[in-house]
């Protein structure tokens, strides 16, 4: 019922910034819950963060704090991942996903839509 296409990825140095993008269709962009997750090699599926169907409310990973930040615009059905600071260890393909519940859920198996992921790759 909601089709997630994630875009921004790419390969950047350490100490870099990027945004990824999340762009929503199918339903109605703003009853959703949404998340960014992201998947290291030889790792789980880790929980970056979460934002409100409003967008006022975030919810982040501990490690994530301070460096990352999500927002979302209802108007264009996206939602956005802005990292700064980027180190290696944030290589990682990183999924968007959405959730009729607004709650946040930082449990992948919560979230029912998802996103086929972007590449982050980041240099020492």
């Amino acid at each position: 019922q909601v089709q997630l296409v994630e875009s921004g990825g790419g390969l950047v140095q350490a100490g870099d910034s990027l945004t990824l993008s999340c762009v929503a269709s199918g339903r109605t962009f703003s009853w959703y819950r949404m998340a960014w997750f992201r998947q290291a090699p030889g790792k789980e599926r880790e929980l970056v963060g979460t934002i409100s169907w409003s967008g006022g409310s975030t919810y982040y990973q501990d490690s994530m704090k301070g460096r990352f930040t999500i927002s979302r615009d209802n108007a264009k059905n996206t939602v956005y991942l802005q990292m700064n600071s980027l180190k290696p260890e944030d290589t990682a393909v990183y999924y968007c996903a959405a959730d009729r519940t607004d709650l946040p859920f930082k449990n992948a198996a919560a979230y029912d839509y998802w996103g086929q992921g972007t590449q982050v790759t980041v240099s020492s």
